[in-house]
């Protein structure tokens, strides 16, 4: 197992969390921490696929983003 193979994995016991967004139809996402601080990121309809990760700073500017008016 390589390096980035340990980091995106979801720890045993990891535990994600539904996005508050979600409107209980299951059509969500969900995160969860990793073991270096960095966000995976899945799709709640799919969680048995892979996951996205991103670093905390990736992620914040990613929200930050979403509020941002548009150009």
């Amino acid at each position: 197992m390589s390096a980035h193979d340990a980091r995106v994995r979801p720890l045993p016991g990891m535990s994600w969390q539904r996005s508050s967004r979600s409107v209980g139809m299951n059509n969500c996402v969900e995160t969860a921490r990793c073991a270096d601080g960095a966000l995976a990121v899945r799709d709640s309809k799919n969680p048995g696929l892979r996951h996205l990760v991103f670093s905390p700073g990736a992620w914040t500017g990613f929200v930050r983003g979403l509020d941002a008016p548009p150009r």
